[in-house]
Parts: structure tokens; sequence; C-alpha cells
């Protein structure tokens, strides 16, 4: 049986001190070791959803990334999360996927929050990643994303798990719920979304939701509300592969093309 242990760190970030929050994970990924093959860490885990991308961005050869590869494989536990980066003359909100042997899988997030003038601090990307991992697909995509179907659709079974990772305001956790959920059925995958939980650095509350649904809908696992905690499932790739055979939803999915503006 392929399977996969995957762990939600629902963590209250410390805004924009990321030796802080780069300290506290180390305490957390050395409680956890030798109990699981992947953790998965909220948005902007190392600053919080901050729009200084200015002041804290770092490149991918910074501190913030040298202590996740330090951390996958001193601990073998892939480490994922995103990150402010700056890239050239962008700065990115970019999702990373570590895995102990060092390698680096990142996304950079598409749909940028212009609520909270993300636009006006970040740099959009254009690519969907989809990604082998322990002989399972993987597509890492990042919080506002939740709200846009098309650009998560699982095209062909083209990944067996989707990871969100977020700051999702506890004044709109209804959508969130909701999303999640849906995003498992329509796309007849894993989903797993981690968010984050407390107050940032603009008054905003958080009550996390980090949880993990089956393909068939059902919450496998979760972190409670409105505190910092983790949790861990194993899930099953062989029957994943037994419910797409049997109830082929996917074989009568509509083509469509992605056009970015």
């Amino acid at each position: 049986m392929n399977q996969l242990r995957i762990t939600m760190f629902q963590t209250d970030i410390v805004w924009n001190n990321k030796d802080k929050n780069l300290c506290c994970l180390r305490e957390k990924l050395c409680a956890i070791r030798g109990t699981t093959e992947i953790v998965v860490l909220p948005e902007m885990f190392s600053t919080g959803f901050t729009m200084q991308s200015d002041l804290l961005a770092e490149p991918m050869s910074g501190n913030t990334i040298d202590s996740l590869k330090s951390y996958a494989a001193q601990f073998e536990i892939a480490i994922c999360g995103s990150f402010i980066c700056k890239d050239g003359n962008g700065y990115y909100n970019r999702g990373f996927f570590i895995t102990p042997d060092q390698q680096i899988y990142y996304y950079d997030k598409h749909h940028l929050f212009r609520m909270g003038d993300e636009q006006a601090h970040f740099s959009s990307g254009h690519n969907q990643l989809i990604f082998s991992y322990k002989g399972w697909n993987i597509c890492l995509l990042v919080c506002y994303d939740l709200r846009f179907p098309v650009w998560s659709r699982n095209v062909d079974n083209s990944y067996d798990l989707l990871i969100y990772v977020a700051n999702w305001p506890q004044a709109r956790r209804r959508v969130w719920d909701a999303l999640l959920l849906a995003r498992a059925l329509e796309n007849q995958a894993y989903v797993c979304g981690v968010n984050r939980v407390g107050i940032d650095g603009n008054h905003l509350q958080y009550s996390g939701g980090s949880v993990i649904y089956s393909p068939k809908g059902d919450k496998l696992n979760f972190v409670p509300d409105n505190q910092e905690g983790h949790a861990t499932q194993c899930i099953d790739l062989d029957s994943l592969h037994i419910f797409r055979q049997k109830f082929p939803v996917w074989m009568d999915a509509d083509t469509f093309i992605i056009e970015n503006p």
C-alpha cells in the first residue's frame, strides 16, 4: 500500500519576526521527529500576511530557505508552506515544498488578494505546480487560489493530493470550510488546507480550520479551532485509485484552456 503521513502545523505566527518563527518551527519539528513524512505550514509562515515585501523578502539562497533545507534534512521530513521571496526585480508570495534530500519545488501565488492590496506589493505567478513525491502527485496552491476552481482543476487526474497554505481570516471562515470540501469532491483528490490562528499585525483574527479531506469528502483529520497545534493523517493512494476507477467522474470533465491575463 502506498501511504503518506501528513502533519498540519496550525500556528500563531509572530508578526514580521522571521527568526522567532523559524526557531519555533524547529522546536515543533523536533517534537514530531519520526512520526510523519510531510509537514504543512500556513501561508507566509515566517512573517504573517504582511505587505512589507520590500523589507522582508529574501532570495531562494537566503536564511529562510537555508534553514528549512537544514530542518528537512535533519528531521527527515518534507516541509511545505510559503514565504516572501525576492526573485530578480519581483517580490513573490512563494509556496515551497522542500524534501529531506534538498530538492525544492516552488509555486508563486497566482491569485493575489486585491482586497488586501497584495497586487501592489507582489507579482503574480503564472505557472501551476504539480510534482511527484514518494509516488504521489502533489499540487501546491496558496490561500486566495482556493476561490478559483478552474485554476485548481485536476485535469485527467494529474494530482492525487491538493495542498492549500493560507492566512484566511475568521470573518470568512465559512467560505474556507465550504471550498476545501468542494475542491476534494470535484477533483476526486485528497485536500489538505492549513491555516493560522491568532491576531496579526493588521488586527485580523484567524480561527484556524486546518483540515484534511478524503476524495469522497470525508473529514479525515483536523486541528481544533483557535489554538496552536498539529494533527497527522495517513492517506492511501491505492484506495484513491480504486475510487476513481469505480466512479470515473473525471472522464466526463469539460475541456478548457487557461489564459493568463
